[in-house]
């Protein structure tokens, strides 16, 4: 049965922040709070974890994974960013946008859009999602927490616990948190296009 961490959605905990960051480390798949839903994340380079996110979500090889970022910085070790582009992102981040970036070679293949080798990148405007990163010192693997039928990602984590306690590793429930997903904005060609509207304010890429 998954472990229950009940963290303070403003002042994280740092001995549960840490104890979690350890259970991710060990291969531990997640559930955490985002600023526009709960995610499921492991760590970048665990293929057995990610495997495990495609069998709760029922995903295909298709699906494009996100990696969640502390800041710009460790965005631009993942990403291929022009001037430009850096300074709208800096703009928005923190923030509840997913932005689609050329990737670099420090993304395993499995992880990038199979034809156009891209790959999601986002800065999480949330406390708990900040801590983690900050303690991990690396990107989170991330994908939202909806389930195979659902429309909307869950948002009690008692019942994310009662429904994934033995699939997943974790429940972190760091409070109410919202159910609508990011603002996706591809920034290919050095331009910036919305593709999906979510939480974010999709007027600021109006031209």
């Amino acid at each position: 049965m998954a472990q229950f961490f009940q963290i303070h959605p403003d002042n994280p905990q740092l001995r549960l922040i840490r104890s979690a960051v350890e259970i991710i480390r060990q291969g531990g798949l997640v559930i955490y709070p985002t600023d526009s839903s709960y995610a499921l994340g492991c760590q970048v380079g665990d293929k057995r974890a990610m495997e495990r996110i495609r069998q709760i979500r029922q995903l295909d090889d298709k699906h494009n994974f996100t990696l969640v970022c502390r800041d710009l910085t460790e965005i631009s070790t993942y990403a291929k960013i022009s001037n430009q582009q850096y300074r709208l992102l800096k703009g928005l981040t923190p923030g509840p946008y997913t932005f689609i970036h050329p990737a670099t070679k420090q993304v395993p293949k499995r992880l990038q859009h199979a034809k156009r080798k891209t790959i999601g990148l986002r800065i999480p405007d949330n406390p708990i999602a900040q801590a983690l990163l900050g303690e991990l010192r690396e990107p989170l693997m991330s994908s939202t927490l909806i389930l195979p039928d659902d429309e909307m990602p869950l948002t009690d984590p008692y019942d994310m616990r009662d429904t994934l306690g033995h699939e997943v590793d974790l429940v972190i429930d760091g409070g109410y948190c919202g159910f609508e997903p990011t603002t996706v904005v591809d920034m290919g060609d050095d331009s910036a296009t919305v593709v999906r509207k979510g939480k974010g304010d999709i007027t600021l890429f109006e031209i």
